[in-house]
């Protein structure tokens, strides 16, 4: 007789379709139950999301990584002044504080930006840590050659909107706010990419392009860098962002490759 142990657990015929996502699913029970390890990895991931909710931006270490890249920082932050008060109170995420505000204004560059790019911790500083610098490079790799992306600000308590302030301040012709996402439960770490031709205080989302969940098991970096470099250009040159810009860069990759094709 075998004296190895009774696995009561019945598997789930899905189990074949669980590598191709991180979704919870073909988790498997025992009797009308969940297994037991599946149980303490949903309450793991739980405790992720909201430990990348609460936790707090190393804004120095962010300015550290950035500035290997050969790129400077202004750092500024928004009215919400204290973690709970930007989780309860979103609208104060979106301003900047009077004192960042006066610090930008009498900031001096030697070039106007064309593109400017604001790093927010967001719900996620866990992203922004993780994610801002790779993606960043792969920025520096990618942008044409006569764009300067030598400096961005690093914004503190931000929502999404506060982009728009900045760029106004700045006289920006087009803003990509780098921002970390709402955690979810198997992806605390997601990164959001939001575009907006001719910031200015009072724009919604309608104004704005979105490129969500860059990360490794999301959104790769060379991809999410390719398509917001797509994004910004037609935005340049058709002089608008949010619903009037569609995202064709797939569209038009297939496109190409269909021309090199036929010429071979």
């Amino acid at each position: 007789m075998s004296n190895k142990p009774l696995d009561i657990s019945t598997p789930d015929p899905w189990q074949q379709i669980k590598s191709y996502t991180r979704a919870r699913i073909a988790l498997g029970r025992v009797g009308s139950s969940l297994p037991t390890n599946e149980v303490l990895d949903f309450g793991l991931a739980h405790a992720m999301a909201r430990d990348a909710v609460h936790l707090a931006l190393d804004v120095e270490a962010l300015a550290a990584q950035i500035e290997s890249l050969n790129i400077t920082s202004i750092q500024v932050c928004s009215k919400a002044q204290y973690r709970p008060t930007y989780l309860l109170r979103p609208d104060l995420g979106r301003q900047l504080s009077l004192e960042s505000a006066a610090h930008l204004r009498a900031t001096r560059f030697s070039t106007p930006f064309k593109l400017l790019i604001v790093v927010g911790d967001g719900l996620s500083s866990l992203a922004i840590e993780r994610h801002v610098r790779p993606l960043l490079a792969e920025i520096q790799q990618q942008k044409p050659d006569n764009w300067n992306i030598d400096s961005l600000v690093i914004a503190s308590q931000a929502r999404v909107a506060i982009a728009d302030e900045i760029g106004e301040i700045l006289g920006a012709t087009i803003t990509a706010m780098l921002i970390g996402e709402r955690p979810g439960l198997s992806s605390p770490d997601s990164l959001g990419i939001y575009l907006t031709y001719q910031p200015k205080v009072g724009l919604n989302d309608a104004n704005r392009n979105c490129i969500s969940n860059v990360r490794p098991e999301g959104l790769s970096y060379a991809a999410a860098a390719k398509k917001m470099l797509w994004l910004i250009q037609q935005a340049l040159y058709l002089k608008v962002s949010g619903v009037a810009l569609k995202d064709e860069s797939d569209v038009a990759e297939i496109e190409v490759s269909k021309q090199i094709s036929d010429a071979l």
